[in-house]
């Protein structure tokens, strides 16, 4: 099928130039996200016109990026993505469906949204462990810290989770639940020791590039600052330098990796049974 290999190497290629990106300079350009939108779309347009027989492949085009827009936006405000991902899983909205019915098309953004999530945790608790290593004086302060802080979470977590542990000499299957009651708060504080203490850097203003997180609010003549999700402005960056003074400023792990696989797998199922056996199994 012609269209699905130009559409999905199209993307392919696109998303390694967005991982470079954001290894690089931490953001992914508007301008990557938007051609590949334009190419998606037209490629659609233009072979339904000439080649297919009806206009199914362009509707399932816009119908993929309609629920890729709201999901993108939903899971920005929920602060799970930051800008150029919301963009970018915005733009595969476009490229993702393939099927001429929309039934086929919903399971497969099902399963690439399952294997987004699947792949991002793996990805995300992997890379705070190594930024952990790296940083452990920072990362250890933190943890102790927190730790302190949490001292009453910690304690009703453990009662709790001896609690059913005890329970699961007659319920064999609380003992899972006892130990996850355990592990959880202690990983709870691992994630937030990576996120507070080794995320955050001093920053001179001339480095910082709009769209960066402020760790915490900051005063400049009466005005404030926020450390809010949207991130700094440019006309902020350009208070800021004035101000002369370094700022905390608190760095995300880059996730556009995180697509790029999630997608080589989809690609992957697709090419086999994979596809259509998972459905089945949960009686899709």
């Amino acid at each position: 099928m012609i269209e699905v290999i130009f559409l999905y190497g199209l993307a392919f290629v696109w998303l390694i130039f967005a991982v470079i990106s954001d290894l690089k300079s931490r953001e992914i350009p508007n301008w990557l996200n938007f051609s590949l939108i334009a190419f998606a779309f037209g490629f659609r347009f233009f072979y339904s016109l000439f080649v297919s027989t009806d206009f199914s492949l362009f509707y399932q085009g816009i119908l993929g990026f309609s629920i890729f827009l709201v999901l993108g936006n939903l899971f920005y405000y929920n602060k799970m993505f930051a800008g150029g991902d919301m963009k970018l899983m915005i733009s595969l909205g476009a490229v993702l469906p393939i099927f001429s019915s929309f039934a086929q098309n919903l399971k497969l953004f099902l399963l690439f949204i399952l294997i987004y999530l699947f792949v991002g945790a793996i990805y995300g608790i992997f890379l705070s462990l190594i930024i952990g290593v790296i940083n452990f004086k920072k990362f250890k302060k933190g943890f102790l810290v927190l730790f302190n802080k949490n001292k009453k979470l910690i304690i009703r977590g453990t009662f709790f989770a001896f609690v059913f542990i005890l329970l699961s000499f007659y319920i064999n299957y609380l003992f899972y639940f006892g130990i996850l009651i355990f592990v959880f708060p202690y990983f709870y504080l691992f994630l937030k020791s990576v996120d507070d203490f080794c995320m955050v850097r001093e920053v001179i203003p001339s480095k910082l590039t709009p769209g960066d997180w402020l760790s915490e609010d900051i005063k400049v003549k009466g005005k404030t600052f926020r450390a809010n999700w949207d991130g700094l402005s440019e006309e902020e960056i350009n208070r800021l330098k004035k101000r002369g003074k370094k700022v905390l400023i608190r760095y995300g792990i880059q996730f556009a990796p995180v697509f790029l696989i999630s997608f080589i797998l989809l690609w992957i199922f697709l090419e086999t049974t994979f596809f259509d056996l998972f459905f089945r199994s949960i009686g899709f």
